[in-house]
C-alpha cells in the first residue's frame, strides 16, 4: 500500500501564498501520478492539479491555472503545491492523492487532508 501525508495548511490572508507538501511512503514505486484535490463546505471534491513522477504530464484546473503550481521531489517522494494569490474561495480541505494506473482516471490512495483557510 501507499500512505500519503499532507502538511503545510493554515490560515493566510487573501493575496498571500502557501506551500503544501505531500509525502508518500510505502510502495511508492507503484504510483504513476500524484494529484491535489480540494473540497470546500457544501461542494463536491474537485480536481486542482496533477503531475506524473516523470513530470511529462502536468495538469491544472482552470480555476487555479496561473496561480497554483505543482512540483515534485522524486528523491524525497514528495509532491508540492504552491498556492499563490490566494482568494477566499480557495478555502478548503486540500487532499493529496496517488494514482497507480497510467490509463486509469481513478486515484487509488488518499491522504487525510490539510485545511487551508484564506481570510479577507
Amino acid at each position: 500500500q501507499v500512505q500519503l501525508e499532507e502538511s503545510g495548511g493554515g490560515l493566510v490572508q487573501a493575496g498571500g501564498s502557501l506551500r503544501l507538501s505531500c509525502v508518500a511512503s510505502g510502495r511508492t514505486a507503484s504510483t504513476y501520478a500524484m494529484g491535489w484535490f480540494r473540497q470546500a463546505p457544501g461542494k463536491e471534491r474537485e480536481f486542482v492539479a496533477s503531475t506524473t513522477w516523470s513530470g511529462v504530464s502536468i495538469v491544472y484546473s482552470d480555476s487555479v491555472k496561473g496561480r497554483f503550481f505543482i512540483s515534485r521531489d522524486n528523491a524525497k517522494n514528495t509532491v508540492y503545491l504552491q498556492l499563490n494569490s490566494l482568494k477566499s474561495e480557495d478555502t478548503a480541505v486540500y487532499y493529496c492523492a496517488a494514482k497507480a494506473g497510467k490509463f486509469t482516471t481513478r486515484y487509488d490512495y488518499w491522504g487525510q487532508g490539510t485545511q487551508v483557510t484564506v481570510s479577507s
